[in-house]
């Protein structure tokens, strides 16, 4: 049991480590956002590499957080029906959720997007804008943001099983 709550104390702390990371992402696109308007607007000049950037950094901090939202529950969840149950059937349904959709969907999101970053990446591919960024780094947080959600949905699924498994409270 001691190895299994190592692990999960150690995804949460990546998770955690990474998510820091994202947040300071969030400024640097709101700065690069700013920087680019008021070039293209306050003295015409504009520049696909600094829209791209933009996109890019958005959807790193879409996938590379989404493992930390999950940690910190901010996803969507029926806590209308979750809020009545015990914790044991709370976690029992963690534990389901997790084996049935989450990691399922998350192995395959890693095995679909991988073949398409590696062929950006061996082909050297580029944005067809002129001045345009590579597109590998783009391709990449896809099966790196999935990798790290399923990383997190291993650790709930810990936390959740040591939940399960607690004997019931003496009433």
């Amino acid at each position: 049991m001691r190895f299994w709550l190592n692990l999960s104390a150690w995804i949460d702390a990546l998770t955690e480590q990474t998510g820091q990371m994202v947040k300071w992402l969030v400024l640097m696109a709101a700065l690069v956002s700013a920087i680019n308007a008021g070039l293209r607007y306050g003295v015409g000049l504009g520049s696909n590499a600094g829209i791209e950037l933009q996109w890019y950094m958005f959807g790193g901090i879409f996938l590379l957080g989404s493992g930390y939202t999950l940690k910190h529950r901010g996803h969507v969840r029926i806590d209308l029906l979750h809020a009545h149950l015990s914790p044991r059937a709370q976690a029992a349904v963690e534990m389901l959720g997790t084996a049935l959709f989450l990691m399922p969907f998350c192995v395959l999101m890693v095995k679909l997007s991988w073949p398409v970053f590696y062929e950006a990446w061996s082909t050297g591919e580029m944005s067809p804008d002129a001045g345009g960024l590579p597109r590998w780094p783009v391709k990449l947080l896809v099966p790196a943001g999935f990798a790290m959600l399923a990383l997190q949905g291993v650790s709930e699924f810990i936390k959740a099983a040591v939940l399960f498994k607690s004997p019931a409270p003496k009433v």
